[in-house]
């Protein structure tokens, strides 16, 4: 991701895992202040933290659910809501929220049901979003990618035909064309990136 916005002449600001824990509202609210103050303005939001945990629902426990709603709902949320106002009160802005197939395809969700039920909160946020910023031009896209060819994920799914999943390229490539004039006209707008998964 960060390459390609470089290559084509974007700033790329990144918080270091190890430090900047966005879990914590506090820790994520300083780090987004910080930036703001260094930076005066972002642009656009990239917000890819998130993770996956397989289990029906007869197998997920509550400490399941909460493990995935802080990993998949708070970090976003946390970075989302002073990004939000500083693209509202500036009159424009992009938000890029990672949703997933299973939060929308239930027979794919009810094998991951903690990881769907949370990955399925950010399309409701991102219409609260998107309804409180109508008439401005400020976004909050949502793309829900099928199976993300990963390191990660060819190994844990060794069988699988991983040409059949969506590259990296190919999300950095959507995740661009939002942030440009291109995708300008878009509103309240769901990306469904499965590629041929």
């Amino acid at each position: 991701m960060a390459a390609l916005f470089l290559e084509k002449g974007f700033r790329v600001i990144a918080p270091e895992e190890q430090d900047v824990d966005l879990t914590d509202e506090g820790e994520a609210g300083a780090y987004i202040s910080d930036t703001l103050r260094s930076y005066q303005t972002i642009d656009s939001a990239l917000l890819l933290v998130g993770g996956f945990m397989p289990g029906e629902v007869i197998d997920t426990k509550s400490a399941d659910l909460e493990k995935m709603f802080h990993l998949n709902f708070l970090t976003a949320f946390h970075v989302a809501k002073p990004l939000f106002a500083h693209m509202m009160e500036k009159g424009k802005g992009r938000i890029i929220l990672i949703g997933a197939r299973p939060a929308l395809v239930p027979a794919q969700g009810k094998h991951a049901v903690a990881y769907a039920l949370t990955k399925g909160l950010l399309f409701h946020l991102a219409d609260i979003l998107n309804a409180e910023a109508k008439g401005k031009d400020v976004v909050t896209h949502v793309v829900a990618p099928s199976t993300i060819d990963t390191p990660a994920n060819r190994k844990s799914m060794p069988d699988a035909d991983p040409s059949t999943w969506v590259s990296p390229a190919q999300l950095a490539n959507i995740f661009y064309f939002i942030c440009t004039e291109g995708g300008a006209p878009l509103r309240e707008p769901v990306w469904k990136v499965y590629g041929q998964a």
